[in-house]
């Protein structure tokens, strides 16, 4: 009889922080503490043409934010998202009806 092993999960190879820079182009600037500089490049090119000209408040933007987000998953990239405000807030309004 064979066991399997769940594998640990293995630690960031990097850290990637998207910020809203307000409503004129270009909307997005993205920031790195650690990780391989020319990795986080390759994602910043790939999260750039998914974001170009998507504020926050388009309904495009959330679609693509997921689709950037499981890009970092796959890479395995710890990402944060400043919009300039709070979302927990945002989805609190608009949810209620």
């Amino acid at each position: 009889m064979t066991e399997t092993i769940d594998a640990l999960p293995e630690p960031p190879v990097g850290h990637v922080k998207v910020v809203y820079l307000g409503p004129v182009a270009p909307h997005w600037d993205f920031m790195s503490d650690f990780g391989d500089s020319s990795h986080l490049e390759q994602f910043k090119v790939r999260a750039e043409a998914r974001l170009l000209l998507l504020p926050p408040h388009d309904p495009q933007f959330r679609r693509n934010r997921e689709r950037v987000n499981r890009d970092a998953e796959r890479e395995n990239l710890l990402i944060d998202w400043d919009l300039g405000y709070d979302e927990e807030e945002e989805e609190g309004e608009s949810g209620g009806g």
